[in-house]
């Protein structure tokens, strides 16, 4: 969109993990990664951890078009989940249906008030000396560790992200806490480049890091920074299917002027 324009928007957060929300249904709106930046900045745009554009979709209800903070593209679990709120809010989708984002097509319903969603592009769970890599629709690096207070996220997150086996597109990387009921963790998000207060495709890692560890095929209890998610196992005609689900909120709405071209 060209600088001076006034772009509408509303602001939607998913256990912490915010994002601004765009219905470009109608497809008017182009975005470029510097606007993209500038409205994610905390201090001199709107500030969040992506950007959604809500687009047709020739094959679902509508297209998650999402972006990071840095501009680049990838999917976004919890971004994934507030877009099915955001559209169901805009009349946009029904409240059972299915979205196609950059991974494919992922379906959704609404329980307990909660979205939850179908999860693709999900790879065996791989063993890196003693932790783990899985690509749950982005890539994710999995590190078990005794108390995941303790640990220095932003400086051993960075170091994992762009070390040399993940370049050049790097990965995210989660630090995880086995607990009685579940498991706790933390993410460096890519992107983002750093700590986050959740991640919907790093909470369905370490869910499956965690099956792969101590096996079953029941539901995972996550505890992020930012609040609890559930990812839940069912067994399909063929494999298994993995399903996130949490909670999904709008913040607030409004409209701002775009500063950058």
């Amino acid at each position: 969109m060209l600088q001076g324009s006034i772009l509408s928007f509303s602001k939607y957060q998913g256990t912490g993990n915010d994002f601004i929300m765009i219905n470009n249904m109608k497809g008017s709106i182009t975005l470029t990664s510097s606007q993209i930046q500038w409205l994610c900045d905390r201090r001199f745009g709107i500030g969040s951890d992506g950007v959604i554009l809500i687009e047709k979709s020739g094959e679902a209800d509508f297209y998650v078009n999402f972006y990071n903070p840095d501009g680049s593209q990838s999917f976004c679990g919890n971004g994934s989940r507030c877009a099915v709120s955001f559209a169901i809010a805009e009349n946009i989708s029904d409240q059972k249906g299915a979205f196609s984002a950059i991974d494919g097509l992922h379906q959704f319903s609404i329980i307990h008030d909660q979205p939850e969603i179908s999860m693709n592009a999900l790879e065996d769970v791989e063993t890196v000396g003693a932790d783990y890599y899985v690509n749950t629709g982005s890539p994710h690096y999995v590190q078990v560790v005794n108390d995941v207070s303790k640990v220095d996220v932003l400086e051993e997150g960075a170091e994992v992200r762009y070390s040399d086996s993940y370049k050049p597109g790097g990965t995210n990387v989660n630090f995880v806490e086995w607990m009685d009921d579940g498991l706790k963790m933390r993410t460096y998000e890519r992107g983002v480049e750093g700590e986050t207060l959740s991640c919907g495709t790093g909470v369905t890692a370490a869910a499956l890091v965690h099956q792969k560890h101590f096996g079953g095929s029941d539901s995972r209890r996550v505890i992020t920074e930012g609040g609890e998610l559930a990812v839940r196992f069912s067994q399909g005609d063929e494999s298994q299917q993995v399903w996130l689900k949490g909670p999904a909120k709008k913040v607030f709405q409004g409209d701002i002027k775009l500063e950058w071209a």
